[in-house]
């Protein structure tokens, strides 16, 4: 069963694809031309395995924001196809990563209910160039698309490059936990019968 899916979209402010394979080895490709955000995505798609390539040409001359949503719409579109019916799905995953000074906990759940929880540290110390909020928009996005459960806590932490790249890090590890096949389940993983 092939896990993959190609999703394009274009709006007035942006014109963003997709492509994605989840049963990959971590092979990323990135031009959203905002380079710590293709640096983000890169992360999350070797630490989750993932073969992304995401393209997006956006009004970033204005502001980051548009792209950054939008690619987070995007990719909760392509994880949806891809998962298709959600058989035989683990469902969940978590994941604990530290980066110097900052420590991030994720969890995230296949639901079909999406959710985002996501608690940053206040104050944030050493900001950057690019806001957590801002990550955290992408993430609302990309939960919602998905059909995702995610609760995200940075229990602490100090620079805003370590946070959000914890979180992008984290991201990877537990989606890759939950988009695993478990031989052991024959539908999907809920007393429902439906995800």
């Amino acid at each position: 069963m092939e896990r993959r899916a190609v999703v394009e979209r274009k709006t007035g402010e942006t014109d963003i694809r997709v492509s994605w394979n989840l049963d990959g080895s971590g092979k990323a490709r990135m031009a959203t031309g905002i380079p710590f955000f293709d640096h983000m995505l890169t992360l999350f798609a070797v630490h989750g395995c993932f073969d992304l390539e995401v393209d997006c040409k956006g009004d970033i001359d204005i502001d980051w924001h548009h792209s950054v949503e939008d690619v987070g719409i995007v990719m909760g579109d392509v994880l949806a196809e891809a998962l298709g019916s959600r058989k035989g799905l683990v469902r969940y995953g978590d994941s604990v990563v530290p980066m110097d000074e900052t420590l991030c906990r994720l969890a995230l759940d296949l639901s079909n209910r999406p959710f985002l929880v996501c608690r940053l540290p206040d104050p944030i110390r050493c900001p950057g160039p690019f806001d957590p909020y801002l990550a955290k928009e992408f993430l609302r996005a990309f939960s919602l698309r998905s059909g995702m459960t995610l609760h995200i806590d940075v229990v602490y932490g100090e620079n805003s490059h370590h946070i959000v790249e914890a979180m992008f890090k984290a991201l990877g590890r537990a989606l890759d936990k939950a988009v695993r096949l478990d031989p052991r389940v024959a539908g999907v993983p809920s007393t429902k019968g439906l995800l």
